[in-house]
């Protein structure tokens, strides 16, 4: 089979696409494949499995070779086959076997026949070259000195620069945003530089890399960064704004040293395709309309509490993206504003001058706003001054760190606030998780349907609810969800009003159960019963309810 229909075939590229990247190298040369990967048509990752199946040439299954003692070369020869994507496996006499990035490589052909050599090939991608490189021994810097001379200085950046760490660099964060990843964490682990990546937040393990590879990709991300590459006794943070696959990217970078080098994460924030929309929630019909309602009201606060990472300033970006129109005037106070909303006003704190919450709220109220958010309310000062805020007529979003929404009015309580104010201000409290869902492309009927709807009485639980019947299902899992079975996230939600019962409930130790019973009575759900309630529309697992809300 010719490329073309091998694309077609079994890599899904179209035929139309297929025309222009053909057009285009007419035009400006470059491979085929490297252009189809410019134009989104095909991954980084399927091109080595296109030659492959092009060539006819096997892939390479770098564990094998990882541990076995690599042919020991001149530092020239070896430069030479670095810079080519060519590194030698195994040398017997006459024959090499080498891993190869690309194996039609014009200048490496005429090497092998001036050499009169006969040649085996692997097929290999940029990381897993990456790997092999440290142990050819060439081209390496201490990495264990606290300090680095002015040549140790230029030779670390000299390697940071390098095409192999860019490419390398660059290929683990493309790869990071086509799986939909929201961070990326590279670290030492068991003698090896781990590459991690957080989708759907969970934790997803992807690369280990050679352990010497650390030091030139963490320079590399803090000459990008803005941060000090001498530095690494000191945790640090810095800043990369990019374009990949052209999506506008600012990175968070934080820098952390551990005993056995430095940790890295990466937070990536989209510019582009970020959408603030009720309907992507994934909210309870019935939650939802209540929240609606709450979002309307005129002046008072609304809370979302939840641990670090449950979604609440995503939540709450929606909510304010559904009042913001020309006659509302929204400001919101955040530490740090990660994405710029059109038509709303947003401050980021600064601490170093003083222009903490409590400060910037203090200025907010001056500037005639009908609806505010505050990022997060911390201390006493910042909750009475949001809450007296409600009593003058604005709308208060914010969030709170508690594990359900009655233990708000007790987090807040413990902060200093009087318990008059909280039963004048509080309109509701939302507490929040966010649950891995089902992929669609994948999704079958659970094959223990039966045994978990009797284990976990989802029968009855659907009855109580009004849904007409048990659905669980589970991701069998494919190439669209990485064979996790889950793609996206979604709500799961304990909604609290904050009504005349709970207002006349004394604010003591037994306050959260009578709020609970109290929505109780009322057909609420809690965390749990809203993802059990989920899972049995064939939207999530009971296991991932578990692991969120359990």
């Amino acid at each position: 089979m010719n490329a073309k229909s091998i694309l077609k075939s079994q890599f899904g590229v179209s035929e139309q696409d297929i025309e222009k990247a053909t057009n285009y190298q007419i035009k400006h040369n470059g491979r085929l494949e490297h252009i189809l990967v410019n134009m989104g048509s095909l991954s980084d990752e399927e091109v080595p499995l296109f030659l492959s199946k092009l060539l006819d040439l096997p892939l390479l299954e770098l564990e094998s070779w990882l541990d076995k003692k690599l042919p020991s070369i001149g530092v020239d020869e070896f430069q030479f086959l670095q810079s080519q994507d060519w590194l030698p496996l195994e040398i017997r006499e006459n024959h090499w076997i080498f891993a190869a990035l690309y194996p039609l490589n014009l200048a490496m052909n005429e090497w092998v026949q001036q050499n009169n050599l006969e040649v085996s090939v692997y097929i290999a991608n940029e990381s897993q070259l990456q790997s092999l490189i440290p142990s050819y021994g060439h081209s390496q810097i201490d990495t264990d000195d606290t300090q680095y001379s002015d040549a140790e200085e230029e030779k670390l950046k000299e390697l940071a620069s390098e095409a192999p760490v860019v490419n390398l660099l660059n290929s683990l964060m493309a790869k990071a945003l086509r799986q939909g990843a929201s961070d990326m964490h590279l670290e030492p682990y068991q003698g090896r530089y781990r590459v991690r990546y957080r989708i759907d937040g969970v934790l997803h393990e992807v690369e280990r890399l050679a352990p010497k590879m650390q030091m030139p990709l963490v320079t590399r991300l803090k000459i990008l960064s803005g941060m000090d590459i001498a530095e690494k006794r000191r945790p640090q943070d810095g800043k990369i704004e990019t374009k990949i696959a052209n999506q506008e990217i600012d990175i968070r970078v934080s820098a952390l040293p551990l005993n056995d080098g430095e940790s890295i994460v990466m937070r990536f924030l989209r510019k582009d395709n970020v959408q603030y929309d009720m309907s992507i929630l994934g909210l309870s019909t019935d939650i939802e309309g209540m929240i609606k309602k709450d979002i309307k009201s005129t002046a008072g606060v609304v809370l979302l509490t939840g641990p670090t990472g449950s979604g609440k300033t995503t939540t709450l970006y929606t909510f304010l993206n559904a009042l913001n129109n020309e006659d509302v005037k929204i400001i919101t106070l955040e530490d740090p504003v990660e994405y710029q909303l059109p038509g709303i006003n947003q401050v980021q704190v600064n601490s170093e001058i003083g222009f903490d919450f409590a400060a910037g709220l203090r200025s907010i109220v001056r500037q005639d706003p009908d609806v505010i958010m505050l990022g997060e309310i911390r201390d006493k000062e910042t909750a009475q001054i949001a809450l007296q805020s409600a009593l003058t007529g604005h709308l208060v979003f914010s969030t709170v760190h508690t594990n359900d929404a009655a233990s708000a009015y007790t987090r807040l309580l413990d902060l200093g606030v009087e318990e008059f104010l909280l039963n004048a201000a509080l309109v509701s409290v939302v507490a929040q998780r966010l649950a891995r869902k089902i992929c669609s492309m994948c999704s079958i009927p659970h094959p223990d349907k039966q045994a978990l709807i009797e284990e976990y009485g989802l029968q009855e639980f659907i009855q109580k609810y009004g849904l007409s019947h048990v659905d669980l299902r589970k991701g069998k899992g494919c190439d669209v969800c990485s064979n996790t079975g889950y793609k996206g996230r979604m709500a799961v939600t304990e909604y609290l009003n904050c009504d005349n019962t709970i207002k006349s409930l004394p604010k003591n130790a037994d306050f959260i159960s009578q709020a609970k019973h109290h929505n109780e009575t009322l057909n609420r759900r809690t965390l749990l019963e809203d993802g059990l309630y989920k899972a049995a529309q064939g939207l999530t697992t009971i296991d991932e309810v578990l692991r969120v809300a359990g």
